[in-house]
């Protein structure tokens, strides 16, 4: 199975925002628990270089795949990369990052939101395209670009919840993207428990949305 098919096969990537390093390993264990293997931690948060190291070692033994958020340029890309990042997220399309991600074998995933956008991501060597915010526009716009668009795979991030993530599957994106709805920033047990609990029932959700 190729990585895209491995990040996509749960069709959930937590968004891990605002983590501290002590932490990581076991948010990451808690949302393996639930089914959630794609880890993405945002460039934004402090120590963040750090915490996509400790996770990519600390995490490899229990199948978890771990990438970069909040991407901007590819000066971070690389830096990310070169600490273990396996996917490269960006909330724009800027093709020097999305060069950068090829040029050492990740996945490249840029945010985009008009068809233009994303068929200019897309050509650039995207290899999967995230519309953001899909929030504002919700799953029948999905629905729509894929009429004209059909071979380009979409997934969606901003405003992804338990009542609209089958939905958004149903519309025909390949994963979901799911920032504080499924990891808090605050982390203890009874927190790390909700979060595998809330794995297992975005899994459930996209499971049975794919049929």
């Amino acid at each position: 199975m190729g990585l895209l098919e491995q990040i996509t096969e749960s069709g959930i990537v937590a968004v891990i925002r605002g983590s501290k390093p002590e932490n990581i390993v076991e948010i990451g264990k808690a949302l393996r628990e639930g089914g959630v293997k794609a880890l993405e931690i945002t460039v934004e948060t402090p120590r963040a270089i750090e915490i996509i190291e400790k996770a990519s070692v600390e995490l490899a033994s229990e199948d978890v795949i771990i990438g970069a958020g909040t991407v901007l340029d590819a000066e971070t890309a690389r830096a990310a990369i070169l600490s273990g990042a396996k996917f490269v997220f960006s909330p724009t399309v800027n093709i020097d990052t999305i060069k950068m991600s090829k040029r050492y074998g990740v996945l490249s995933i840029p945010g985009a939101f008009t068809p233009t956008e994303i068929l200019t991501a897309y050509e650039n060597g995207a290899d999967l395209i995230k519309v953001f915010p899909a929030g504002v526009v919700g799953p029948t716009y999905i629905k729509n670009v894929k009429g004209p668009l059909p071979h380009i795979p979409l997934m969606v991030t901003g405003g992804i919840d338990l009542d609209n993530a089958s939905d958004y599957i149903k519309a025909g994106a390949v994963g979901l993207g799911v920032g504080s709805t499924l990891v808090p920033t605050n982390i203890n047990d009874e927190a790390l428990q909700k979060i595998t609990e809330k794995a297992k029932s975005f899994v459930a959700a996209v499971q049975e949305a794919r049929g």
